[in-house]
C-alpha cells in the first residue's frame, strides 16, 4: 500500500509544478506584449514622416554648429589622396604642383584656404573652362582624414584669335592689330601666339612665342618670343630703327621678372637729313643684355588708386657678347607712386617721382655717346598716374618734344627758285639723365549718374627735365643747372574709366618750356591703359 501513496503524491506535486509553471509562463507572455506593443508604438512614431520645414531646419541648425566650429576653434584634419579627374591632354604633373599646397594642410580652414588658391591658380592657366575642387572624407580605416577631388574640364576651343583698330589721339596715329593663341597644345598648359601690328605712321610688328607656365622642376614660367619690330622716327629724330630679335624670359613671378634678349638692330636714315650726332649711331648693332625688374605695387587700383604705394626698379645692362658690335650699357631706372584718401568727395592725392641714368661702359666709355634707342625721351600724354616704368610722362608736351636737340643736315632746294628752301627743324637727342614728378587729386563730380559710371574730374601739375652725359659732358654737369631747366605743366581733366583702357580729356597749361621744346597750351586726349 505505501507504494502506490507515494506515487499519488508525485503525481500530485508534479500537477502542482505545472500549474506553477503555466501561471508564470502566462505572466512573462503578458510582459513580453507589453513590451512588443510599447515597441511597436515607438516604431510607428519613427516612421512618422518628418516635414520639409523641419528637415531643412535641422541641415541649417548643422550646417550653422559646422561653420561656428570653422570660426571658432581649429579643426585637424589630413589630406589623404588628391584625385585628379576631367584632363584628357593636360599633364597630371602639371594640375599636381598647382594643387601641391593642398598636402600640407593640417586643418580644415587651412584646407579650405588653399583650396581656394589652389582653384585660382588652375583657373589662372587658362586652359579649363571650369575648375572644381571638392573635399571627401577619408578612408574609415583612417579617421581625420579627407581626399580631395580636383575635376577639370579643358577649354573647348584652343585657338583663339582677334582683330582691331586702335589710335593715339597724341601721336595721330593708328594701327591694325590682330593676333592668334593656340592653348595646351603638347598638354604642358603652353600658350602659342603669333602677333601683327602694322601702324600707318609709326611702329609695325610680327612676333611670335611660346609661354609654358612651370616644366617639371622648374617652378618659374617660361617665355621664348621671336619678333621683327619696325619702328619711324623720322618726325622727331630722323632715324629709322628695325630689330629682329629673340627674348627668353627666365624668371617671371608676382615682384620679379629676369629677361634676357638678343637682337640685331639697324638704324637707318631714308631722309638722309639726319643731324652729326645722329649720322655717328647710324648702322647696325648687336644687343645682348639681360633685364632684371623689382616691383611691388599695393595701390587699390590701377585705374583711380585712392590708396597704397606702388615701386618698380629696373635693372638694364648691355653687352653681353665678345662681339666688337655689341652695345655696351649700364641702364637703372625708379619708379615710386604714393597715393592717399582726403576723406571728401571720394577725392584722392596722388604724386609720384621717376627718374633714370644711362652709362656706357668698356674701354673709353666716358668719351663715347650712349646707344641713341637706349637714352630717356619725355613727352607724351599717357597718364603718369596709370603708367609705371621710369621717366617718360610730360603731360601738356608733345611724343619726344623736349630735351637735348640738334639742327637737321640742311637740303636746298632742286630749282634756283627753291634755292633758298632749307630745313631748319631738329633732332631731338634724348638724354642720359632723367627726371620727372608730378602730382594729381581726382574727386567725384556732382552728378549721381557720372558717380555710378566712374567718371571724375582731376587736377594736375607735372614738372620733369632730362640732359646729356656721355661724351664728357657730366664735366659741365651741375645740379643747379639741372633744377633751373625744368619743364612744367598744370591743368584740370574729366576721367572716363573703362576695362579696357582710362580715357582723360584735360586741359593742359605750359607753366615753363625752353627753346626748341615743343608744348602746348589747350585740350589734349589721352589714352592709357592699366597694366
Amino acid at each position: 500500500m505505501a507504494a502506490p501513496l507515494q506515487e499519488e503524491r508525485k503525481e500530485q506535486s508534479a500537477v502542482a509544478d505545472g500549474e506553477d509553471e503555466e501561471h508564470s509562463n502566462g505572466e512573462d507572455e503578458e510582459d513580453d506584449g507589453d513590451e512588443i506593443e510599447e515597441e511597436e508604438e515607438e516604431g510607428e512614431e519613427q516612421q512618422k514622416p518628418v516635414s520639409k520645414e523641419s528637415r531643412a531646419r535641422l541641415e541649417r541648425e548643422k550646417m550653422e554648429n559646422l561653420f561656428r566650429r570653422i570660426s571658432t576653434e581649429r579643426m585637424p584634419l589630413r589630406v589623404h589622396d588628391v584625385v585628379i579627374k576631367g584632363n584628357t591632354k593636360t599633364k597630371d604633373w602639371l594640375i599636381e604642383a598647382e594643387v601641391e599646397a593642398l598636402k600640407n594642410a593640417t586643418t580644415v580652414q587651412q584646407l579650405l584656404q588653399t583650396a581656394t588658391i589652389a582653384n585660382a591658380r588652375l583657373h589662372r592657366l587658362g586652359i579649363f573652362d571650369s575648375v572644381n575642387i571638392t573635399l571627401d572624407s577619408g578612408p574609415p580605416e583612417l579617421p581625420g582624414t579627407s581626399n580631395v577631388i580636383v575635376e577639370v574640364v579643358e577649354t573647348k576651343s584652343p585657338l583663339t584669335g582677334d582683330i582691331g583698330i586702335f589710335s593715339k589721339p597724341e601721336a595721330r596715329s593708328w594701327s591694325l592689330e590682330g593676333s592668334l593663341k593656340l592653348k595646351n597644345l603638347l598638354g604642358f598648359g603652353d600658350l602659342w601666339d603669333g602677333s601683327l601690328s602694322y601702324g600707318w605712321d609709326q611702329t609695325s610688328e610680327l612676333s611670335a612665342g611660346v609661354a609654358l607656365p612651370r616644366f617639371k622642376g622648374w617652378a618659374n614660367p617660361l617665355l621664348a618670343r621671336v619678333s621683327l619690330l619696325s619702328q619711324d622716327w623720322l618726325k622727331f629724330s630722323s632715324y629709322k630703327e628695325r630689330v629682329l630679335g629673340l627674348s627668353l624670359g627666365l624668371i617671371s613671378s608676382k615682384n620679379h621678372d629676369l629677361a634676357y634678349n638678343l637682337s640685331w638692330r639697324t638704324l637707318t636714315d631714308p631722309s638722309q637729313m639726319a643731324s652729326r650726332s645722329l649720322r655717328r649711331q647710324l648702322g647696325h648693332g648687336l644687343l645682348s643684355s639681360i633685364k632684371y625688374t623689382f616691383k611691388i605695387d599695393q595701390r587699390n587700383s590701377h585705374l583711380r588708386p585712392t590708396r597704397g604705394y606702388a615701386f618698380v626698379s629696373t635693372s638694364h645692362v648691355g653687352g653681353l657678347a665678345p662681339d666688337h658690335r655689341c652695345l655696351r650699357f649700364l641702364r637703372q631706372e625708379f619708379d615710386l607712386r604714393y597715393a592717399f584718401p582726403l576723406g571728401f568727395y571720394h577725392a584722392a592725392l596722388n604724386f609720384g617721382v621717376s627718374c633714370g641714368v644711362l652709362f656706357p661702359w668698356g674701354r673709353g666709355f666716358l668719351n663715347k655717346p650712349s646707344p641713341l634707342p637706349e637714352r630717356f625721351f619725355l613727352g607724351g600724354n599717357s597718364s603718369p598716374v596709370c603708367t609705371l616704368g621710369g621717366p617718360t610722362t610730360l603731360l601738356g608736351f608733345k611724343t619726344r618734344g623736349l630735351g637735348p636737340t640738334e639742327p637737321r643736315r640742311q637740303v636746298r632746294g632742286k630749282s634756283d627758285d627753291e634755292s633758298s628752301d632749307t630745313y631748319s627743324e631738329r633732332d631731338y637727342l634724348g638724354g642720359d639723365l632723367a627726371l620727372t614728378t608730378f602730382a594729381d587729386i581726382s574727386f567725384n563730380l556732382p552728378l549721381r549718374v557720372l558717380q555710378e559710371a566712374g567718371i571724375h574730374g582731376h587736377f594736375f601739375a607735372c614738372a620733369g627735365n632730362l640732359t646729356k652725359l656721355t661724351e664728357n659732358a657730366y664735366r659741365d654737369f651741375s645740379f643747379q643747372k639741372f633744377r633751373e631747366s625744368f619743364r612744367s605743366s598744370a591743368g584740370f581733366g574729366i576721367i572716363v574709366p573703362t576695362k579696357l583702357f582710362r580715357m582723360e580729356v584735360n586741359y593742359c597749361y605750359i607753366l615753363k618750356q625752353l627753346e626748341h621744346d615743343q608744348g602746348r597750351t589747350g585740350v589734349q586726349f589721352s589714352f592709357s591703359s592699366p597694366l
